[in-house]
């Protein structure tokens, strides 16, 4: 089936600002709360949020094989099982609806009303339930300058970077939507010149600049994905922000690798935007330093051009840009991640979720971590208002957005924003 939603000359008669993340060649997918405490998924144009429940009710699906409540529920996983073919059908139609020249739901005031909300009278959600996440460390420029730091220039990257790209097994229960704040993390650190530990708040709290994907209903157990058909089992991509604890992590990790330090909390961007959507947007991978396993080799365009940007507003105060990055800079791509992690048979199911790991860049202004950033604090950034970070402070809210353009049209994520405050101090029962 074409993907003819994304027909660059195709215009909406909903309202769509130049510069939007969401033009009708977009059409992500979401869920959210409305007006009347209703949970729906839906999509957005603009910023139109477009309730989906609503509009296949109402027969605007009518000709593609949907069940009856497939859109009345609180996570999209159903959808997402529904496998490629549903997804693309879907969003055509959508683009469909949307069209300037299409007036049956454009002149249809009463559906108008049902279907249509604004911005501020929806409150997004986790898209997805997320049963299992795995977070990868894909970026070479990342690991060479965490591996400079704690290691040596020349040691910078373990043996076994080049040949697989490196994974663990996260925490689902803590990852949580945009405009959700977190807490402080606590937990045992080692003090410099002691051999002895200490319980307290961490005093290293960083941001991650990832991306992850969403994945549908892929193999059985025991069945690898083929590197060659893992694109078709990925149903799109948010904007990731993995929290870190860096005096925690650096106390716990050997030999198993991080816990407390990573399972406090990670923020997504609400609206996934699918593969599809990506798909003018293709560029090449980097080239491999060494030769990589068959089961890890591909034909094609697998990376994506996606600029990301991070920036700290603290309280009361403007926000700074302190990194520009981008997708394309990862090592390892997403169909060599989901190939590796399924080549020993590990079953992955719809809403599964596998992070990018940090995406650093090339230069000193991409790189996607205040560990890398200050380099270890040595270096601190000066703000807006004049104070200066090496790591997050309370109040701080980190903001990451981004987006693809090219020939005029532009796709974009919206932002992940989250704020860090105080350690959680439970109220006292009077």
């Amino acid at each position: 089936m074409p993907m003819s939603a994304n027909n660059p000359d195709r215009r909406s008669w909903l309202h769509v600002d130049k510069n939007s993340d969401f033009p009708i060649q977009n059409i992500p997918f979401g869920v959210f709360l409305t007006r009347d405490d209703i949970i729906t998924i839906g999509t957005r144009i603009g910023d139109t949020a477009i309730d989906l429940g609503a509009l296949h009710q109402l027969g605007y699906f009518d000709g593609i094989p949907l069940t009856d409540d497939i859109f009345l529920q609180d996570s999209l996983n159903d959808f997402i099982a529904d496998g490629r073919k549903t997804w693309r059908a879907v969003r055509n139609r959508i683009a469909q609806i949307f069209d300037a020249e299409n007036g049956v739901l454009k002149n249809n005031l009463k559906h108008k009303e049902i279907v249509l909300f604004r911005l501020d009278e929806i409150e997004m959600q986790l898209p997805v339930q997320i049963g299992d996440y795995t977070d990868f460390y894909s970026s070479i420029e990342h690991a060479t300058n965490v591996g400079t730091m704690f290691r040596d220039p020349e040691n910078a990257l373990m043996p076994n970077w080049l040949h697989i790209p490196v994974g663990y097994h996260g925490r689902s229960s803590s990852i949580i939507p945009s405009g959700i704040p977190i807490h402080r993390p606590q937990g045992q650190t080692l003090p410099a010149g002691s051999d002895t530990p200490v319980f307290g708040p961490s005093k290293l709290v960083d941001f991650e600049l990832e991306m992850a994907f969403i994945t549908t209903d892929a193999n059985d157990l025991g069945e690898p994905i083929p590197i060659d058909e893992a694109e078709e089992y990925i149903f799109g991509l948010v904007l990731f922000n993995d929290w870190s604890a860096r005096d925690i992590q650096k106390w716990e990790y050997v030999p198993l690798g991080p816990f407390l330090a990573k399972n406090f909390a990670s923020s997504i961007s609400p609206w996934i935007v699918t593969l599809d959507a990506l798909e003018p947007y293709r560029v090449e991978s980097p080239k491999p330093l060494k030769p990589q396993l068959p089961y890890l080799q591909y034909k094609g365009k697998k990376s994506y051009d996606i600029k990301l940007e991070v920036g700290i507003k603290p309280k009361a105060a403007k926000e700074t840009i302190i990194s520009k990055s981008n997708f394309k800079y990862m090592y390892w791509n997403m169909v060599q991640q989901l190939a590796h992690h399924t080549i020993n048979g590990c079953p992955v199911n719809s809403g599964d979720m596998m992070g990018s790991g940090t995406i650093s860049g090339p230069t000193p202004d991409s790189y996607g971590s205040m560990l890398e950033l200050t380099w270890r604090g040595e270096k601190p950034i000066k703000l807006k208002d004049g104070t200066e970070r090496k790591f997050i402070n309370d109040y701080d809210t980190v903001i990451m957005r981004g987006h693809c353009e090219k020939d005029g049209t532009r796709i974009g994520f919206g932002e992940v924003s989250t704020q860090l405050l105080p350690i959680f101090n439970p109220k006292k029962n009077k």
